[in-house]
Formats: C-alpha cells, structure tokens, sequence
C-alpha cells in the first residue's frame, strides 16, 4: 500500500527552510538567497520515494510584516501550519531564540501535530557541546518527534531527516504522479530565478522592493529556444537606475545569470529578455500583489 504525509516547513527568516527543500527534492525548485523573507508565497515540492509520497510546502519566513505584502506572507505561514499531517521546523543552531521562532513553538502546543526539529547549518560550528546544548534547550520546550541536526549546504544528516519525515506517512493513495515534483507554474519558476539574481547582486533594501513578471513565454516552433520577456518591477525611479546600472551593466549580469539557470532547469536554450519598470509603493498596493500572484 501506498503512503502520504503533507508536511509543512517553518522557521524563521534565512534559516534555510528553501535550501532544505532543495536538497531534499535533488532539484532547485524555490529560490535562495542570504537575504531574509526570500520566499514570499508558498511553494509545494512533492517527493516520492517507492510506495511513499512525501508533499512539503515551503513558507515564508515567520517575521513581524511592515507592509500589506509581508501580512499576506504570514498569512501563507498560518494556513500552512493548519491542515497538514506534520511539521518540519528549522533552526539555526547558535544564538538566542528569537520570539518569533517561541510564537511557532507555542503554536505547534495549540495544533498538536508531530513536528520534527532540523537544526541546520551544523557545518558552520565547531563544538559538538555547543550543538548538544542547542539540542537540549530546544528538547525541553517542546516533545518533538525527532531532532536531526542537518546541513542543507554539504548534505549531512539529509538521509536521515528524509528517513524521519517517511516514518510519519500513513496509508494513502498518491495525491500527485510519481514523477510531479512541484506545483509552481513554468512562468512562476521563471520570474523566481530572475529574482533570485536580484536578490544576490543588489544590496540593502533595493531586491526586496522588486518583483517579476513573465509577459511572454514561447517555444519556437522551428528550433528549442524557449523566448522569455520579463518585466521588473521596482518602488522608485531611483531603484530603476541601480536595477539597470551603469550602460545597463547590473541589468545584463542579472539577465545572464538567470538564462542560465532558467536553461538548466527547462533543458533547453533560452532567449531572456528583461525590462526595468517603477511601480511605487507597490507592497502595500492590493491590487498589484494580486496581479505579481503574491497573494
């Protein structure tokens, strides 16, 4: 008999809840940066192993919101953690904890819902005490269901984890085909990857006022090139010029760095063409959350 478990991943900001993703998949599918709040919306990745299917979303980080676009991110994180067999929650393993990663703790109290601790970055510490206090401090504020200390960087302990997450499946039918890994339209990918450069060459606040939309994406009929025209968006007219940069530098770095990867993850060539728009304010602007689909 076939075996299912929908499991969300939460966490705090830029404690790698993507990077976990993606290695668990073997496949980029969200977007990573050492930026915070990368993730903006929740993204499914569906992994499936013989006769179990595991179905993980990747949520936002959990943060205070400053804008109407940072709410509708915690709103993607409350209705993630309603529904769902199980838990993964992700933590750093040093440092203070923070009052929002003590909010989730006292949340997963209400839900009563299995949750497994992943410490992740165990590669960035050089004292195994300092991982067992970690371990031990967290194990006194909730029973989790396992702890695996991982890193989503090198890979240790991500068979493990994987073997944990499989023990909470129960029977079921398959909800996806074997061969789905996520839900996320070719287009949504797409303008993603293109943020993702953004995010990792720009400084400061500048990325995150950005968003991307895909306005064509055509395969020609006579060859496998795959046109891409993408538009992005940013919040004043002085972002434009450093989006752009000088002799349009900063825009041409961004672009080819993400043809090539929107050419290895679609296994075809890529004609990518990217444009710079202003839409002031636009995080606090309903309606062009809707149309950007981060809503």
């Amino acid at each position: 008999m076939t075996k299912t478990a929908f499991i969300s991943i939460v966490g705090c900001p830029n404690v790698g809840k993507s990077s976990i993703l993606n290695r668990l998949l073997g496949q980029k599918i969200a977007i990573v940066s050492d930026k915070p709040q990368t993730t903006r919306t929740r993204i499914m990745g569906v992994l499936t192993n013989g006769e179990t299917q595991l179905v993980f979303t990747d949520t936002p980080g959990f943060h205070k919101p400053k804008n109407k676009l940072g709410e509708k991110m915690i709103k993607a994180v409350d209705e993630s953690i309603s529904g769902v067999d199980a838990i993964l929650f992700v933590i750093e393993p040093e440092g203070e904890l923070r009052t929002a990663e003590k909010e989730l703790i006292e949340r997963f109290k209400r839900e009563k819902l299995p949750v497994i601790l992943a410490i992740n970055k165990v590669d960035t510490i050089r004292e195994k005490e300092q991982l067992m206090s970690r371990i031990l401090e967290l194990s006194n504020l909730f029973p989790f269901t396992a702890v695996v200390p991982v890193s989503a960087i090198d890979g240790t302990n991500m068979k493990e984890l994987e073997q944990e997450l499989e023990a909470l499946a129960e029977e079921s039918v398959f909800f996806f085909p074997e061969d789905t890994l996520t839900d996320q339209p070719e287009r949504v990918i797409a303008a993603e990857i293109i943020r993702e450069k953004l995010l990792r060459s720009l400084d400061k606040e500048i990325p995150h006022g950005t968003a991307v939309s895909i306005e064509k994406m055509r395969e020609r009929e006579d060859s496998d090139i795959l046109d891409i025209d993408a538009v992005i968006y940013c919040e004043k007219e002085s972002h434009k010029g450093i989006i752009i940069g000088k002799n349009g530098a900063m825009l041409k770095k961004v672009s080819t760095k993400a043809r090539m990867d929107i050419e290895r993850f679609f296994d075809c060539r890529v004609n990518l063409h990217c444009w710079v728009k202003v839409k002031e304010g636009w995080r606090n602007r309903e309606g062009l959350i809707h149309n950007f689909g981060l809503d």
